[in-house]
């Protein structure tokens, strides 16, 4: 065969091929995309710590901020079976996120333990995988731990109320590091964000301890002569820190530098506890005994002395001054913590009203009603005050009234000065790290109020968004150990402290 009889017989059969490759026969392809994970700053949490029935473990859960829903609870997802420690009082996370820690002060009930309980979050995923094993970190007998703090994320500290002490907790191998002497029942203790000091309010020891964290030795607080210390916050310039006295009403300014007491300026007797707002440097400091709201600029006046905003204080209004409740015979309101959105535009009190006869016509007895009260932080002015209860959960009249009282717990009632055995707050209130949602905790109630603070009419010209500063749910917290109610159910644990995550 010649050469160019091969070369066109070559040619037809490469031609039929191509014919042949050509009919409806199609081959998958798989061509690469590019996608883009969800952005994790998208992704926000609230954690809710409950404390359950005497002798009975409390219960955390973490709230997905988007979706106003509960993301995850201790253990898992059955809701009846909490194991955190038990009378749990306080509550912190890690810098780093990675771990929520709890102290309970468990030995205030017979055959007790005083344990430091901690998980890990649920992270953003596809599959929810709930909060990781609870473990515990235990404690000698009758510490009694009752608050937890650190800027840190390699350590934790611990204030042990009955033992006048404060441990040092290795979070890298979940043991207590050291163990150092403070004064007469500590209560509260704040870390400086340097990590470098520890300052410790001693109670019942009228005495402000500072700690240096490398080793928890001491170092000599001068100046302090204040009455009941309570609670301590730490400026985030690591130069101040602010001790609040309960017995004698007293803002006190210390130095970190030199650990001497530089100002003391006046409060009211009762007042328990300050939020300190980074975004403005502003102290909020609430007085449930005379209902006063006082606010405090930290940037710095002469001395570098707080400035109050508010030489008067703001009375916090109850829902007896709103048209659509009737409060008639409340006690007047509680005001016991305030958190303030990021953005900076607005802040929040938490208070409650009590009543021995109920002006709800949906509870009969005894009752406390919870609200909120909305302020704009530029000019200070009340925009609002919301009840906190929707329906459902809670119930709603043949007439349309919705519920805004529920009855009154014992166990839910705060003492006059703290103790392990009492509740610190019967209301609590913390706002999302984004600004969208604000939290308030309702012991009582048994409950988390959800409160959008965004307003979404603003992009909506037909108007039918809600706006913004809206109650959207109660979350129910996991049930109690208690016993059976009348609707088949076990009552729900008792919320007493909200933390915010990222």
């Amino acid at each position: 065969m010649s050469s160019l009889r091969v070369g066109r017989l070559a040619a037809m059969v490469i031609l039929t091929l191509l014919c042949l490759s050509c009919g409806q026969v199609y081959r998958p392809v798989v061509i690469p995309l590019t996608t883009q994970p969800p952005t994790p700053s998208g992704f926000h949490t609230v954690f809710a710590i409950s404390a359950n029935i005497a002798s009975s473990p409390g219960g955390a859960m973490q709230i997905d901020v988007a979706g106003d829903s509960i993301a995850a609870e201790t253990p898992s997802s059955d809701r009846s079976a909490p194991n955190l420690g038990n009378n749990p009082t306080y509550a912190a996370i890690l810098p780093n996120l990675s771990r929520v820690f709890v102290a309970s002060a468990g030995s205030v009930t017979a055959g007790g333990v005083d344990v430091v309980s901690y998980f890990s979050p649920e992270f953003q995923s596809t599959v929810a995988s709930g909060l990781g094993a609870v473990s515990t970190i235990g404690l000698p007998p009758g510490s009694q731990p009752v608050f937890v703090n650190t800027t840190q994320s390699t350590a934790l500290y611990v204030a042990n109320y009955n033992t006048n002490s404060v441990s040092a907790v290795n979070t890298t191998l979940n043991v207590v590091s050291n163990t150092a002497a403070v004064g007469v029942n500590p209560v509260a203790l704040a870390e400086t964000p340097n990590g470098l000091k520890v300052y410790v309010a001693n109670q019942g020891g009228n005495s402000v301890s500072s700690l240096n964290t490398a080793d928890l030795s001491p170092n000599s607080v001068t100046g302090f002569t204040g009455s009941t210390p309570v609670w301590v916050v730490a400026r985030g310039d690591n130069q101040k820190v602010y001790v609040l006295t309960q017995g004698d009403g007293q803002l006190v300014t210390i130095d970190v530098a030199t650990d001497a007491v530089t100002s003391s300026l006046p409060v009211g007797a009762g007042a328990n506890f300050i939020f300190f707002d980074s975004n403005r440097n502003r102290l909020y400091v609430t007085n449930p005994v005379t209902g006063v709201l006082n606010i405090f600029s930290d940037t710095g006046g002469p001395n570098d002395t707080p400035t109050s905003l508010t030489p008067q204080g703001i009375t916090i209004p109850g829902l007896s001054a709103t048209t659509t409740f009737s409060c008639q015979g409340c006690s007047a309101p509680v005001p016991v913590s305030v958190t303030a959105l990021a953005d900076g535009s607005r802040f929040y009190v938490a208070s409650y009203q009590t009543a021995t006869s109920c002006p709800d016509p949906l509870v009969s007895g005894s009752c406390v009603v919870p609200s909120v009260s909305v302020y704009d932080a530029n000019s200070l002015a009340l925009k609002s005050t919301m009840t906190l209860l929707t329906n459902p959960p809670f119930s709603v009249s043949s007439s349309g009234q919705y519920q805004y009282a529920v009855p009154a717990l014992t166990s839910c009632m705060p003492a006059s000065l703290y103790t392990p055995s009492t509740t610190r707050f019967r209301v609590f209130t913390t706002a999302a790290a984004d600004s969208s949602r604000v939290y308030v905790s309702m012991c009582d109630a048994g409950a988390i109020a959800v409160i959008n603070t965004t307003d979404s009419n603003a992009n909506n010209p037909s108007g039918t968004g809600n706006p913004s500063d809206t109650l959207v749910t109660d979350l129910p917290t996991a049930f109690s150990a208690g016993a059976i109610q009348s609707n088949g159910e076990p009552p729900n644990q008792n919320p007493i402290f909200l933390l915010t995550g990222q």
